[in-house]
């Protein structure tokens, strides 16, 4: 990584400190919670299928721990067999011999070595200093600050942490803080989703009520102005407005559920310019 300091570089380092360790304690949090809700685990529940395509329960450990193998120069490990139809770009490809080589491992050693690696990494981001937090290097947003490259990590984990959750019927994880970074991630995406991926039209104004634990619960509204959606305060009126919880909304935004069963069931509301409204939501997924 390449340290980038600008003229108020101490400012910025006590930026990256406080953000360093801010995602460093939920990176703990969010993994502490999954080794936890996995440590009972009988081998029909290490097997039932997630809503992350392609994966079971096992699997979603076993990314984790590929992830942050990597992240500790481990390179990727031979695979010679098929990837699935899961696997839809080179970074999936990438990733995806990590979790295939450890599936004929039993879920126990899985997790042994789940709680292993994190615990290695935990020790390494303790270690770290304010001016490597603010080290540029390598993300999947690109070149960032080591410290943002953690918010991701702890957004990644988390959404993974739901994943088995779901699967496995045992709610929680919300109201913390690994969830509202990863919440955070989810609206920092909304604008995107508004103006390119729906293709609303200047005047639309889209109100996202969130309902949640905690500082999960927020509400915020994206409106397009000359063709740009942005951010705006609470002084523009929406034209519609989407109400949902704060872990569909992450589902919404990351894959794994879509808007047609969601709106069946009555998960979400729609207020005001209806079409509009379900144009956002069908186009919320960000990530694929």
């Amino acid at each position: 990584m390449v340290n980038v300091m600008g003229d108020n570089g101490a400012g910025q380092e006590g930026d990256w400190l406080r953000n360093g360790l801010r995602a460093r304690n939920a990176l703990g949090e969010t993994w502490g919670a999954l080794a936890e809700v996995c440590g009972d685990l009988s081998v029909t529940e290490w097997a039932l299928p997630t809503e992350c395509p392609g994966w079971d329960v096992k699997d979603q450990l076993s990314h984790l721990i590929g992830i942050e193998l990597a992240i500790m120069g481990e390179p990727v490990p031979e695979w010679g067999g098929t990837l699935g139809d899961h696997v839809k770009n080179d970074f999936a490809a990438t990733n995806e011999p990590f979790v295939a080589v450890r599936r004929a491992t039993p879920g126990t050693s899985v997790l042994a070595e789940f709680v292993a690696v994190t615990t290695t990494r935990l020790a390494q981001l303790d270690a770290l200093t304010s001016a490597e937090w603010g080290a540029v290097g390598y993300s999947p947003m690109g070149q960032v600050p080591h410290a943002e490259f953690m918010r991701v990590r702890v957004f990644d984990s988390w959404v993974h942490e739901q994943d088995v959750r779901r699967a496995l019927d045992r709610p929680g994880g919300s109201g913390n803080a690994a969830s509202e970074i990863s919440l955070d991630h989810v609206q920092r995406a909304m604008p995107f989703v508004v103006g390119k991926k729906a293709g609303c039209g200047d005047g639309t104004a889209v109100r996202f009520d969130v309902a949640g634990l905690g500082h999960d619960e927020r509400g915020f509204t994206i409106a397009v102005e000359g063709g740009r959606a942005r951010s705006v305060g609470d002084e523009v009126a929406p034209t519609v407005i989407l109400s949902l919880s704060s872990i569909d909304f992450v589902r919404l935004g990351c894959g794994r559920a879509t808007s047609e069963p969601l709106l069946a069931a009555g998960a979400v509301a729609v207020e005001g310019d209806t079409p509009a409204g379900q144009c956002v939501l069908a186009a919320m997924n960000f990530m694929f």
